[in-house]
């Protein structure tokens, strides 16, 4: 069946930035190749769902795999092993690493991947699903945050027994660069308006870094008719939760994205319904837009797979594989529509393979 207009929210398409020139070859047999990490929680029952998707699919994508575990210590030579095929293949899609917050605890998986490759801009898609029971309707905005400096810097130190500084790095480029993207982003996608996210009432010089050179850069595009206004960070989470329909794309540094990309997926339904992805010059990786990780879920056969498979038709999309792009969309947007078979947090109960089998019968 085919979807309305309305339906897909994975049917724009996802840009990358201006000035990336990286050309995605095919290889064994007109097949692209790209890395495959399942991450930890429900990563491997998801990304089995998405295997047997791509199978049923005829998706011309062979995956390179990589069992890479932010719990393992012994894990760290085969997390490099995995940027490596990052870098051959330059296409990727995961899940999403568990991180410790205990003191000595390695650094983030997550973060390391992005800032090693600098796939500088996360992008997360907030959007109603038809069939998902939600408070509020007609949520669309797109979540853009900068990923390879502000507070996930990771320079920190304890000066002195009992006091630690920890340092926020804004800078001038790389704000440049995010706010050229998330207004690229809104003119190939038809978007109106994109919000500056900030507290530059309080830090003046790095906020206020961020927030003139965001506002700069917007009036680049005043002439292509996207508007654009600021919001400081807390005012914008009392906004997300009483009248989310106001916001069109945001952009923001890391942090602030973090949260706002959690509100999000409150206000639609549950983590497990947000796609995204992490994008630089060279390299992409796609992955849920929200992160969490779901250790409480694991191997409960009730996961649900619906944010990696979006995320994997904007993957498809980004490949101009848009006809498989299509046929996956609008299979998962049908399971959910018709209620045939919904997990646990969308209301149903179904569990993870039922809903797969559900999706590949709507191919």
């Amino acid at each position: 069946m085919a979807a309305p207009q309305s339906r897909p929210s994975t049917a724009v398409p996802v840009p990358a930035p201006g000035d990336q020139q990286t050309f995605f070859p095919k290889k064994y047999g007109g097949k692209y190749t790209v890395t495959l990490i399942p991450g930890d929680g429900v990563g491997k029952e998801n990304t089995n769902a998405l295997k047997a998707v791509f199978k049923a699919a005829n998706v011309p994508v062979e995956f390179e795999q990589y069992d890479v575990s932010g719990i393992a210590d012994e894990h760290d030579q085969l997390f490099q092993e995995s940027l490596a095929s990052l870098r051959r293949n330059k296409v990727g899609i995961k899940g999403i690493f568990f991180t410790s917050p205990e003191k000595d605890s390695r650094t983030s998986f997550n973060v390391t991947m992005r800032k090693e490759l600098d796939m500088y801009a996360s992008l997360s898609l907030v959007r109603n699903i038809t069939g998902v029971p939600s408070r509020m309707k007609d949520i669309d905005f797109a979540i853009i945050r900068e990923s390879t400096e502000g507070e996930y810097s990771g320079l920190e130190h304890e000066s002195v027994d009992g006091v630690v500084e920890s340092l926020k790095i804004i800078t001038k480029e790389k704000t440049e660069r995010i706010a050229r993207f998330a207004f690229d982003f809104a003119l190939k996608n038809n978007r109106k308006k994109v919000t500056i996210i900030h507290k530059a009432n309080i830090m003046k010089l790095a906020d206020g870094l961020f927030l003139r050179t965001c506002r700069e850069v917007a009036k680049e595009y005043e002439h292509h008719g996207i508007q654009y206004n600021d919001l400081i960070v807390d005012n914008t989470c009392m906004q997300l939760v009483s009248r989310p329909q106001q916001f069109d794309v945001m952009v923001m540094p890391n942090l602030y994205g973090s949260i706002v990309s959690n509100i999000g997926a409150g206000l639609i339904g549950g983590p497990g319904l947000v796609p995204g992805c992490s994008i630089g010059r060279e390299y992409a990786m796609f992955e849920p837009g929200c992160h969490q990780v779901g250790l409480e879920l694991q191997d409960k056969g009730i996961a649900n797979p619906t944010a990696l498979l979006l995320s994997s038709v904007m993957m498809l999309r980004h490949l101009n594989l848009n006809e498989h792009a299509d046929a996956i969309s609008n299979a998962v947007f049908e399971t959910i529509e018709s209620g045939k078979a919904k997990t646990h947090d969308m209301g149903g109960e179904n569990t993870t393979k039922e809903f797969t089998d559900a999706v590949i019968a709507n191919l």
